[in-house]
């Protein structure tokens, strides 16, 4: 197998040369195989196209003919109108673009255009395109040189203003049958295993992306070259994951039920079914001899912190210590104490390790740890700075793990002699299996999908603007009963850009004009740690009736006696988000509310609808993900990893994840390093198109 043909750069290309080579980067196409790989950004069937001749006013439809004139014409407002009449064999029509005479640089006569839009009728009929797409342009003899031939699919690129449609057409008109003759030469899927898995060959797959013959066609060529994609990004993981296995051999850890019964006994519940199921996996995980490297989500309440106890009662009674590592010092504090309510009766002693702890205290807890005293420790960062020792670490625990970096997740474990502890990453942000497969695949993937018996739903209301005042009279009733209150806004401070409300702005009017015999306080990101560290241990330990924040509270410390949420402007928050800002309420015994504060109006009154109407996080996830797109899956925050998905959509692509993780996994089971001779191909495509995963595995 050889890839030099697909490697050609783009400059030799025919109809391309060095200057349009130039424009074609802007456009992330530098060879061959990138432009193989410019997705095309729309499909329009010809037997959809709508003679001229039948239009009529309020139509939608797509045309297609050829420029007879154009030109720019001034209205009596003043507004200039690019205007083109358009023909075809049944006759003619004005196309009107109001406001953009900078069309008479991209549109000229003899041009064959495609344009969509709704026919309106001023001073006669007239077609105002949304959309168009230029087809062909008048050739230097005067001939019009034709685009796609009738009764076939018209295929239009994302395109720039330097290298238009019409050019980038031209280009894959003159070289796809190369590109497409070539395409098969990366092809590692044998026959019979692509038919088993549905898939097209890679040949094909291209063809129906760039020259279809139906509209279905397209869709069949994305999901195979969605398939290599999630399937290499899956087989990179996997490889990881075994060479992590091979290289740093886990902890045996031995039960013997001396902590781990006792504390079952104390429960005054039992544990649900989910919480049995992920507790039988991690430990099934902890008393083999492979490390442990586990993905724990739960939604808001399903008991994660509790699973995470007994993973490391298990580790503290087969003779090691256990670490948790929390964001911030408040959810530190928080899990101390839980802990300590569970484990000191039982005479292990949990320590607390944050920025806080100084001086003499800080000297002692240090070297309990580095002596083995001390089996338990929950912490912040400061458990990841130089000095901390440990001297039988088992088990690491990272609560909210988006909120650290890889390398900090990953520090409590290294530079250890021995064998390296297992680790139990938690988060309470629920994503869509897909999304967790393919972002955290190099982990065994654990999910609390169930909510203790007994826990009331926070109920969620939709109002407008106008009812504010019926919200603040709401919040008042709570308030006299002694409970407390959250008001969420989007924004620090006011802007002149957007015309919201902000948290200062509003903290202050609240304070003096709406609840002026009340305690409230302000909470947002640009406050000095300290100053938010004190304004949230004042609303937890219930010195204030009201706090008034953005999203900082988003991860927060449990206040059961807090029953309202109010969010302002809910349509500037993803459904995700809003999801977290719900979960701080409804943690005690009394009846909770959410009230969003929206205008209520097209897609953001869908968007909320759906929130309402769900308290499960995993659906709302899913929808968050079909309504708002991947975006960028990786960022920074995942050192190593390719940051795009070009082809996969993981609102729409689980099945196609599950498919490619079982082949990586059959494959890394059967052969984890590439050898046998039906490999490879996978082992080429890893040196050369996934160089950079293919050096992760390699060199870690």
């Amino acid at each position: 197998m050889g890839y030099g043909h697909l490697d050609r750069p783009a400059q030799f290309l025919k109809g391309v040369g060095p200057k349009r080579a130039d424009l074609l980067k802007k456009l992330s196409i530098g060879t061959a195989r990138d432009l193989l790989h410019h997705l095309p950004r729309r499909y329009d069937d010809a037997s959809t196209i709508t003679p001229i001749a039948g239009l009529d006013s309020g139509m939608e439809v797509t045309v297609r003919g050829r420029v007879r004139s154009c030109g720019v014409i001034q209205t009596r407002s003043s507004l200039r109108v690019f205007q083109a009449v358009l023909q075809d064999e049944s006759g003619m029509i004005t196309c009107a673009w109001p406001g953009q005479p900078w069309l008479e640089r991209k549109i000229r006569e003899g041009d064959q255009l495609l344009a969509t839009g709704t026919v309106r009728f001023y001073h006669g009929r007239q077609l105002h395109p949304r959309e168009f797409s230029l087809l062909a342009r008048k050739g230097r003899r005067g001939d019009a040189e034709e685009g796609t031939p009738e009764g076939t699919i018209f295929v239009s690129y994302p395109a720039t203003e330097e290298l238009p449609q019409w050019i980038l057409r031209r280009i894959y008109e003159e070289n796809l049958d190369w590109l497409l003759e070539h395409a098969p030469e990366e092809e590692y899927l044998p026959d019979t295993l692509r038919e088993r898995l549905g898939l097209v060959g890679l040949g094909e797959a291209f063809r129906r992306l760039h020259r279809p013959t139906s509209l279905e066609e397209p869709e069949e060529g994305r999901r195979r070259l969605a398939f290599d994609e999630l399937f290499f990004l899956q087989l990179v993981q996997g490889l990881v994951r075994h060479r992590e296995s091979v290289r740093e051999p886990g902890i045996e850890h031995r039960r013997t039920n001396r902590i781990v019964k006792p504390l079952h006994d104390a429960l005054p519940f039992a544990l649900t079914g989910a919480q049995a199921r992920v507790l039988r996996e991690i430990l099934d995980d902890m008393t083999s001899t492979r490390r442990m490297n586990r993905f724990l989500q739960g939604d808001v309440g399903s008991g994660k912190t509790l699973v995470a106890l007994f993973a490391m009662a298990v580790a503290v009674e087969g003779g090691h210590q256990a670490a948790l590592m929390a964001p911030t010092e408040l959810l530190a504090e928080q899990h101390a104490l839980r802990l300590r309510e569970r484990f000191e009766p039982l005479e292990v002693p949990v320590a607390l390790l944050t920025g806080s702890v100084t001086g003499r205290a800080r000297e002692e807890l240090l070297e309990g740890l580095r002596e083995g005293r001390t089996p338990l420790v929950v912490g912040t960062h400061a458990l990841i700075q130089e000095g901390v020792d440990f001297a039988r670490l088992g088990l690491v625990v990272v609560d909210e793990q988006h909120r650290f970096g890889v390398r900090q997740r990953m520090a409590l474990g290294e530079g250890r002699r021995g064998p390296k502890p297992d680790v139990l990453i938690m988060s309470a942000t629920p994503i869509p299996r897909s999304l967790a497969l393919v972002l955290y695949g190099e982990l065994d993937l654990s999910i609390l999908d169930e909510l203790p018996p007994g826990r009331s739903p926070v109920r969620t209301l939709l109002r407008r603007p106008a009812d504010r005042a019926e919200i603040h009279a709401g919040i008042e009733r709570e308030l006299a009963a002694g409970r407390q209150a959250y008001l969420v806004y989007p924004l620090v401070e006011e802007s002149e850009k957007v015309d919201l409300r902000a948290a200062t702005g509003e903290f202050e009017r609240l304070r003096d004009e709406v609840f002026p015999g009340r305690r409230l306080g302000l909470l947002h990101g640009q406050l000095p740690s300290e100053e938010k560290d004190r304004v949230m241990r004042a609303f937890r330990d219930g010195e204030l009736d009201l706090l008034v924040a953005t999203t900082v509270i988003e991860v927060g410390i449990d206040v059961p006696n807090a029953t309202v949420m109010v969010i302002e402007h809910a349509e500037r928050f993803g459904l995700s988000q809003l999801h977290q800002l719900r979960g701080r309420v409804g943690r005690g015994a009394e009846r909770a509310w959410c009230v969003l504060v929206s205008e209520l109006a097209g897609a953001a009154r869908e968007r909320l609808e759906i929130f309402a109407g769900t308290t499960d996080g995993f659906e709302i996830a899913r929808e968050d993900l079909r309504i708002r797109g991947q975006g960028d899956l990786f960022g920074d925050r995942q050192h190593g990893r390719d940051p795009h998905l070009r082809f996969a959509d993981l609102a729409r692509d689980e099945e196609l994840v599950l498919m490619a993780r079982d082949l990586a996994r059959t494959v890394v089971d059967r052969d984890p390093e590439l050898e046998r001779s039906e490999h490879a191909p996978l082992r080429e495509l890893l040196e050369t198109r996934h160089a950079e995963r293919f050096r992760m595995w390699k060199v870690g």
